[in-house]
């Protein structure tokens, strides 16, 4: 007989729909609940890529954590049965602790021997968060991402230690991104038959952008279609104590590697409430492909909500100077670490970036298309 009885949670008046806190209102196996940090040093030095998820349904918590210093990538994973204590975010050597919600944060990763990626850092809000658009997509007639996202902007301070190096992060040369989002999105193992078969995707492109510069924020955000058609769409500005602008409806000229869909520079174009055009540059320093190390698809080693036994936890390197080790990196969102500049302002932030199969306005023709 399964144990349904109350979990430490039900004690407080947040609950939503007449269920214990333990169980989520949908049955699909795709719930989950999961953030994301990018914490990186304004030279591009340093790219420390984090999160930590739930997968109600399909009883899992994981968490991950990729640095990238030079060409190497320090990842440790770590993956577990979901317990019933919701507040206590942990699993394996890895913790996220939530010491003042949406201001103040503490990351930490244990060693595991002297050379091991460690690092214990405190991340502190430098704006308000602010929701991303209402997110949905469908395969067909079936419902297979619909998520709920906020995103913030801050700076973190603390030690990061691995290969044998130890990094100070302070926060005049350190930003720090979060995002924290839920709802219903792919986990492997997902079923096939007639849509599976027969809705097959063409093409997708995605920019997600989040920049904080000293006195405001800037988020981005655009999902297109193989035409180019936009099905998601954002360009906010916040301050602290002021009312959100809104900066119309972006459009991105991207300069890539040649050879590849490998973002090098941008401008953004964006438009202030007076029809004023805005350019936001950017200038990528160092990135991440997330299907390395950090468990977002087509990764081919471990995804996110995968069950790997009781007490999962799997530490390794990668050398990210050779494309060929991972060839299905380039069919994944990739996060780069960037530098900004918008009406005479730098900032700094994520340049993420995901462009597979066709993509007209970008000139893209099929998967197997890149820059000139």
């Amino acid at each position: 007989m399964a144990d349904d009885r109350p979990v430490p949670l039900d004690e407080y008046p947040v609950h939503q729909v007449p269920l214990s806190m333990k169980h989520v209102a949908t049955g699909d196996r795709n719930a989950y609940d999961r953030c994301i940090f990018h914490l990186f040093d304004h030279e591009g030095r340093f790219l420390l890529i984090l999160g930590l998820g739930v997968y109600p349904n399909m009883g899992v918590i994981d968490a991950y954590a990729t640095l990238r210093i030079g060409d190497t990538l320090h990842a440790v994973r770590a993956s577990d049965a979901l317990g019933d204590d919701r507040m206590r975010l942990e699993v394996g050597p890895l913790r996220i602790t939530v010491e003042e919600p949406l201001q103040r944060i503490r990351l930490e990763c244990a060693a595991d021997g002297p050379d091991s990626l460690s690092y214990d850092l405190t991340w502190t809000a430098d704006f308000p968060a602010v929701w991303e658009p209402h997110h949905t997509q469908r395969k067909g007639d079936r419902l297979t991402l619909e998520g709920r996202r906020f995103v913030q902007g801050g700076r973190p301070e603390g030690t990061i230690r691995a290969g044998g190096e130890e990094i100070t992060v302070s926060r005049d040369s350190w930003t720090g991104t979060r995002d924290r989002s839920w709802g219903v999105r792919p986990i492997p193992g997902e079923e096939g038959g007639r849509i599976a078969a027969e809705e097959r995707t063409e093409g997708f492109h995605w920019l997600w952008i989040p920049v904080r510069f000293d006195d405001r924020f800037v988020m981005v955000i655009a999902q297109e279609d193989a035409d180019g058609y936009r099905t998601l769409n954002e360009a906010v500005l916040l301050r602290e104590g002021e009312r959100d602008i809104q900066l119309g409806w972006p459009q991105t000229d991207i300069t890539y590697r040649a050879g590849t869909r490998h973002p090098e520079r941008a401008v953004v174009h964006l438009t202030d409430p007076s029809r004023k055009p805005l350019e936001l540059t950017v200038e990528c320093l160092t990135s991440i492909p997330l299907a390395v190390g950090a468990g977002y698809p087509p990764a081919d080693d471990w995804q996110h909500g995968t069950w790997r036994g009781h007490g999962w936890t799997d530490r390794r390197t990668y050398d990210l100077s050779d494309p060929s080790a991972h060839p299905l990196a380039a069919y994944g969102v990739i996060d780069h670490a960037a530098r900004f500049t918008l009406d005479g302002r730098t900032g700094y932030g994520i340049f993420e970036h995901g462009s597979f199969g066709r993509h007209v306005p970008s000139g893209f023709t099929g998967f197997d298309s890149v820059a000139p």
